[in-house]
């Protein structure tokens, strides 16, 4: 099952697919305090799994700046309270950084690729 969403920002896409239960999000473009709610709503948005188990494939994220750390951090809390799991997967070297930089690399798993962040 595919759901495509475009952003109401021509800069960020978020493709939404399920594997194995699981929430894939893809996200393409760059995320800022423009398209931060869109994020946040996207994350936190339940399609009935139960707990909330979500894969954010960040390849195609070219910039995140503080208000996109927010946004997977607030994700990530959300899930935990309710028994899920928030995981990164594929984020490019400038992305990986940001999130090295501040820290989520040790508070959410952050992996190389959407398998491996699934196999976990």
């Amino acid at each position: 099952m595919t759901d495509t969403h475009g952003a109401a920002r021509p800069g960020l896409s978020i493709d939404r697919t399920t594997v194995d239960d699981i929430r894939v999000l893809t996200l393409r473009g760059e995320i800022d305090h423009a398209v931060a709610n869109q994020l946040t709503e996207a994350l936190l948005s339940s399609s009935g799994a139960t707990p909330p188990r979500t894969v954010v494939d960040l390849n195609g994220v070219t910039f995140m700046d503080s208000s996109g750390v927010n946004a997977l951090i607030t994700a990530h809390h959300a899930m935990s309270e309710a028994q899920g799991w928030l995981r990164i997967a594929a984020a490019q070297a400038p992305v990986l950084r940001v999130l090295e930089l501040v820290g989520v690399d040790q508070v959410i798993g952050c992996h190389s690729s959407v398998e491996q962040a699934l196999a976990v």
